[in-house]
């Protein structure tokens, strides 16, 4: 190591400087605590300059009580502390709930303990009961699912505090984790293309030949193809893994969300219909103005995440129209009365269209060949989806 890089260590005996002790008392004293240090060094000098033995008496306590303060929180507890969220995923507005659950490892119990989680942008806290000697606490508290999106939960701090609010350690615990809120669904019929498909619907493996394309991987399950096995991502994984395929003739049902003036009852009225089709079997295509989706297709779980993190946006609906591939449905979600017309253009390329208005005021009057489902919450969808 270069002389003038190398670390310069105070000779035996040396007191750490002012600056280094600060520090190491703001881990420690609470704002209490820094005024009764403040209130002792006051209390000293008042004594000695003026002759009178009862502030230094004061002072003597107020710094016999700091002391015991920094000895009940100096020793670092022996505890085991497990958070878990539950469900990580979650429909905006269900339950979802942190669990807690201390260990007290050590030899002595345990009091004063003050668990603070930070749960997005705010802060919960819960104050544990005694600990006594190898017991186990567990506590739960309720998550925020009102807002939809990526709630990060943690991280978690455990703060243990003497009697007098004087001093307290604060000591991190575990990792963060995310708590995903996803729209809400209703249950819907998958909408009718107009073109008479394959009777067999979803049932992929079975399609004509010509139709059949390759979805993804996935396990190997006790009755599948053995000549659908991938052997190569076998040998890669480890776990036997199959070839799925998809019938490329089966309708897509393509829904086009309006991000312009976003509300949540116009995401949960596109992850309805998106849902349905996925969870029938049948491919599905969601896009916003500014694009599609990434990998929805017929999964309705990834459907959901992706439909969670959608954000509202300025760009319209006219050009993702225009560019979307044909056939099949179209689901166009909009608040814009205005859209209703816009896509009767588009009555061409599908063979059935469908424009869910979410706005406010009257709903527009739909051109030939497009179907209008007012709602103004997502229970009347049900309803007036099957109505039309």
């Amino acid at each position: 190591m270069h002389p003038a890089q190398a670390p310069r260590t105070p000779p035996t005996g040396a007191q750490p400087p002012a600056s280094a002790l600060r520090g190491r008392l703001a881990g420690v004293l609470t704002p209490l605590g820094w005024g009764t240090l403040a209130g002792a060094v006051v209390l000293y000098a008042a004594g000695f300059a003026l002759g009178y033995p009862e502030p230094v008496v004061l002072a003597t306590g107020a710094v016999l009580a700091l002391a015991g303060a920094l000895a009940w929180t100096a020793p670092k507890p022996l505890l085991e502390v497990r958070r878990e969220v539950t469900p990580l995923k979650v429909p905006r507005g269900e339950a979802a709930v942190a669990v807690l659950t201390v260990t007290n490892l050590g030899r002595r119990g345990l009091s004063g303990l003050r668990a603070q989680d930070r749960i997005g942008a705010s802060e919960h806290t819960v104050d544990l009961p005694r600990l006594p000697k190898g017991a186990v606490r567990t506590v739960s508290y309720p998550l925020p699912t009102d807002t939809r999106g990526e709630i990060p939960v943690g991280p978690l701090v455990l703060v243990r505090a003497d009697p007098f609010g004087l001093t307290r350690r604060l000591r991190e615990y575990g990792r963060p984790v995310t708590l995903l809120v996803r729209p809400r669904t209703v249950a819907l019929p998958v909408p009718p293309s107009g073109k008479a498909h394959h009777l067999e619907g979803p049932a992929s493996d079975n399609a004509p030949a010509g139709t059949v394309t390759f979805h993804t991987l996935r396990e190997y399950v006790l009755g599948d193809d053995l000549r659908h096995v991938h052997w190569r991502s076998s040998a890669r994984t480890g776990t036997l893994m199959v070839r799925q395929f998809i019938d490329a003739s089966l309708p897509t049902t393509t829904v086009l969300l309006d991000t312009r003036g976003l509300t949540e009852p116009a995401v949960d009225a596109a992850a309805s219909a998106a849902v349905a089709a996925a969870r029938a079997g049948f491919p599905v295509r969601v896009v916003t103005g500014d694009g599609p989706l990434p990998d929805t297709k017929t999964d309705a779980e990834t459907v959901l995440d992706r439909l969670a993190l959608v954000r509202p946006g300025t760009s319209g609906v006219t050009e993702a129209l225009r560019t979307a591939r044909g056939g099949g449905s179209l689901v166009l979600v909009t608040a814009d009365p205005s859209e209703a017309g816009r896509i009767a253009g588009a009555r061409r390329r599908f063979d059935r269209v469908i424009c869910v208005y979410v706005g406010p005021g009257p709903a527009p009057a739909g051109p030939p060949g497009v179907t209008v489902v007012p709602i103004t919450s997502l229970d009347e969808l049900p309803a007036a989806w099957s109505s039309r």
